[in-house]
């Protein structure tokens, strides 16, 4: 994961459905449980931050290999002379994100288990090809993998695989030799809708939608959010206090939160509020309608006992927070998220981060989320 990024700076830690791009496969190769080490190789300060966060080692890779030209071989060789220890690499590509577990636990099957030397991704694809013409050469094309007099249907023709960069798999001794593919080799065929390339055929926008279809969210399996707890200082206001010369408080809120807020209840979704300080005169004016529990000294042990009168598990509880002390609602709840303008330790704790600032439109951008998150729950259960 380098740098340098001549399409979009430092993509490789660019918010990706509320994660960084890389944390995707982090997670990911985390979860297979087949690795022994998991390492990003990095010349990036804030890469190195990114990859700790999400449990794995790093590698400062020199200068020599963090060219433009660099290619991952390379990279890889140069990690490998600092680690004799290691026999086998997983070379998974940052640019991935619609990784699951269960395709590395079978590759790493084929190596570990079956003999062969090097594994690498592919992905079926059903497209016609044709010889390239040149500009100026008078010749026509031709048919590379078809005859026009007698074009397949598509269910018809079963395709052809291509490498889709997702990762490559290799033993030491023929990396040694400078190859990432060699001696006994497999392909491992992966999922159309998890063949995701960013780098190579696909626009942000579009990642994102995929991502939350065919993403992969960790071990246990997602369930619908039935209750909502939102941190009023700092997520739902921006977490400035204005004071009058007669000694009044406000604070300043974003309509748009509101909205957010309507539309939970409207999908059933129950939305309750917190605060460590007596903010009862704010809550009043607001008119929300939500339950809340002001001058909270333990949040979790509030968001546990709301949890429990409600009959619900973790995984049906979602959680905005912004500060240290939200840290451990975050972990606990199934679906966490922060505003961008969140704490370093609550950015760490939490499974989205907003593109928008507490008080910014945060509370509505983390319901969308959530809408999203639900139409993946309902599709799971159709099939």
């Amino acid at each position: 994961a380098r740098g340098g990024s001549k399409g979009i700076p430092l993509k490789n830690i660019k918010l990706l459905a509320g994660v960084p791009l890389i944390g995707w496969v982090l997670r990911a190769a985390t979860d297979a449980g087949v690795f022994h080490s998991i390492w990003v190789s990095t010349d990036h300060d804030e890469i190195e931050k990114v990859a700790k966060q999400f449990g794995a080692q790093v590698h400062r890779r020199s200068p020599e290999v963090s060219q433009d030209s660099s290619t991952s071989l390379e990279a890889i060789r140069e990690f490998l002379n600092h680690h004799h220890e290691v026999d086998i690499v997983g070379n998974i590509q940052a640019t991935s994100p619609c990784l699951h577990p269960s395709d590395l636990i079978k590759v790493a099957d084929l190596i570990q288990k079956e003999g062969f030397d090097s594994v690498f991704s592919v992905v079926r694809r059903h497209q016609f090809r044709w010889s390239e013409v040149k500009k100026g050469e008078n010749k026509m094309t031709e048919p590379q993998n078809l005859n026009p007099a007698k074009r397949y249907r598509r269910q018809d023709w079963p395709g052809e695989l291509y490498e889709n960069g997702s990762f490559y798999f290799a033993k030491r001794h023929l990396i040694e030799k400078g190859y990432l593919q060699g001696g006994k080799m497999a392909y491992y065929e992966m999922r159309a809708e998890h063949s995701v390339d960013i780098d190579i055929d696909i626009d942000w926008p579009i990642a994102e939608q995929r991502v939350l279809s065919f993403g992969y969210f960790g071990k246990e399996p997602l369930k619908e959010v039935k209750l909502l707890v939102c941190s009023i200082d700092g997520c739902l206001t921006n977490g400035r206090i204005y004071v009058t010369e007669d000694q009044k408080e406000m604070v300043s809120y974003d309509y748009r939160d509101i909205v957010g807020i309507n539309l939970l209840k409207k999908r059933g979704i129950e939305v309750q509020l917190i605060s460590e300080r007596d903010c009862s005169k704010t809550l009043s004016a607001m008119k929300l309608g939500c339950i809340a529990k002001i001058s909270a000294t333990n949040k979790l042990q509030v968001l546990e006992d709301w949890k429990k009168d409600m009959g619900l598990s973790w995984k049906e509880v979602a959680y905005l927070g912004n500060e240290e002390s939200d840290v451990e609602c975050l972990k606990k709840a199934g679906m966490s998220g922060v505003p961008a303008d969140a704490c370093a330790v609550a950015q760490k704790a939490a499974g989205y981060i907003c593109k928008s600032n507490g008080g910014c439109g945060a509370v509505r951008e983390f319901a969308e989320h959530i809408f999203l998150l639900l139409e993946k729950v309902n599709s799971a259960r159709k099939q």
